[in-house]
């Protein structure tokens, strides 16, 4: 099992030691934090659409295809009661010159990403303390 360091960094900062990066997290004024790093849920959002993007980009650079202007737009539906997600959407931007060719194959390329993969087939939580 690979692990990953949890810190606290002083108020509401908790910090991630992973591979060599120092990933902070902090909450918002509003909820009594300094508002100076991502929450931990952004941090989470963000990982879906840049996980997609990552997939993307490779697909059209396996293709020598151009990435000039390629952007994805990820929005959320939450539902008011639980406060969870409930729908992820995302609307990929393709580049002017992008092959129609290759639409059906860049959504399925981005559909593999990881963090995706996860939500549908969720890992075993086991919180201990010692």
């Amino acid at each position: 099992m690979a692990d990953m360091e949890i810190t606290f960094g002083g108020n509401k900062k908790i910090n991630a030691a992973w591979h060599g990066f120092e990933i902070k997290t902090d909450q918002p004024k509003s909820a009594g934090g300094e508002g100076s790093a991502p929450t931990p849920f952004d941090l989470f959002l963000a990982s879906l659409g840049t996980c997609a993007g990552i997939y993307a980009v490779d697909f059209m650079r396996n293709r020598n295809l151009s990435t000039e202007g390629f952007k994805i737009i990820v929005s959320f539906n939450f539902d008011p009661e639980s406060r969870l997600v409930k729908k992820v959407a995302m609307k990929m931007r393709l580049p002017p010159d992008f092959p129609p060719q290759y639409r059906d194959a860049i959504l399925k390329a981005a559909g593999l990403c990881a963090v995706k993969r996860h939500l549908q087939d969720p890992p075993e939580f086991e919180i201990t303390a010692d």
